[in-house]
């Protein structure tokens, strides 16, 4: 969610139901809005700047995943506007990068008026998120990025023990599988997608600023996980002093929240819940 308010329409064709705002308080950096959902922010000047905090919070993984600046292949299930592509691109070089998105006129429209470096190694690809997964080489990863929203809600068949497999076999050992959640209240729907990732990479931790974890709102959630251990402490350490300070779940603390709850498959998953409409 960002922090400043947009400027106005862009004017920018795209597909029905989506916006192209200018961010009023940042000169060359845009909101991307899909069905009154603030999907990206991008800064074409400055790909470093990330202003949505739990893209910052994604962003900490992709630091963390590898030494400080060592290029990494990394996959972006759910482009938008490639905030964090751009952000790996910048910090990276030389890194290769693939991502997908199902909204061919949402892409087309990002690729005309919001172009990224075309230095960079990144592909972007039109198609189902998990078919397009399916498709990729065994141990081809070091990053998997799972962002994947209709509207404001992540797909059903995007969060099974299915799915995460798949993801899971694309990574080398030691990569990283990161997953934006959207949820609120109880956190039921976060409670199983932590056990779900973990049916398959064991070393897991989460992140939310304080009000989404209490349930005092609606937010975004990220997991964080690995076939091996990851860098808690410093993850921990890059949540507690970001701007819009968060909470790293990790260990006994990770297994109390999940509390027994059991991985989801395919036969039972559904989507993410629907945010309050006054949200956004």
């Amino acid at each position: 969610m960002g922090r400043r308010r947009a400027g106005e329409d862009a004017g920018a064709e795209g597909p029905p139901g989506t916006e192209l705002l200018a961010d009023a308080d940042r000169s060359d950096s845009w909101f991307l809005v899909v069905e009154g959902t603030p999907q990206s922010h991008v800064d074409l000047s400055d790909p470093s700047y990330l202003d949505f905090s739990y893209v910052r919070r994604i962003a900490h993984a992709a630091d963390l995943v590898a030494p400080e600046g060592e290029p990494i292949d990394a996959l972006h299930l759910g482009a938008g506007a490639l905030t964090l592509a751009r952000y790996v691109a910048h910090t990276r070089p030389g890194s290769r990068q693939r991502a997908v998105d199902v909204d061919a006129p949402l892409v087309d429209m990002v690729r005309r008026r919001l172009p990224w470096d075309r230095r960079a190694q990144l592909r972007v690809g039109i198609g189902d998120a998990r078919e397009w997964l399916a498709a990729r080489h065994g141990a081809s990863a070091d990053l998997v990025v799972s962002d994947v929203f209709a509207g404001a809600r992540t797909p059903a068949r995007l969060t099974s023990v299915e799915y995460y497999a798949e993801a899971a076999r694309v990574l080398r050992p030691g990569g990283f599988l990161v997953v934006n959640v959207g949820d609120g209240g109880a956190l039921a729907h976060t409670r199983g997608q932590v056990a779900t990732v973990r049916e398959v990479l064991p070393h897991a931790a989460l992140s939310a600023v304080p009000a989404v974890l209490r349930g005092r709102r609606f937010g975004n959630l990220v997991i964080t996980a690995s076939s091996r251990p990851l860098p808690v402490d410093e993850l921990a350490r890059r949540a507690h002093r970001d701007p819009e300070m968060a909470r790293l779940l990790e260990g006994g603390e990770l297994d109390r929240f999940v509390s027994g709850r059991a991985p989801v498959r395919d036969a039972d998953a559904v989507d993410s819940p629907a945010p309050p409409d006054d949200v956004f």
